[in-house]
């Protein structure tokens, strides 16, 4: 499923124009993106928890010629998903 997809699921669901729905998806993941990159975690009920993670410099090895390199350290957002998701997954 895109971006698309789901403003598609969304629109019929809730009597909306493809149009409104894809702003109200675009909404959504433009306000947990800015969330993610001030560091704060995004706790959605019954789906689950987006959190950032430091990922430290560390050793590496490039891999067309084995030289060895340092990777930067980064940061990367991670996902838990909530018990009622786990739950559909597992049925």
């Amino acid at each position: 499923m895109n971006n698309s997809d789901l403003a598609d699921v969304i629109a019929a669901s809730n009597g909306l124009t493809k149009a409104d729905a894809r702003k109200v998806v675009d909404a959504v993941f433009d306000a947990i993106g800015d969330a993610a990159a001030k560091g704060d975690e995004i706790s959605l009920n019954g789906f689950g928890k987006f959190k950032v993670k430091d990922s430290p410099e560390r050793e590496g090895r490039n891999p067309a010629t084995g030289e060895a390199m340092t990777i930067k350290a980064s940061k990367k957002l991670g996902f838990a998903p909530a018990k009622a998701i786990k739950d559909k997954l597992n049925g």
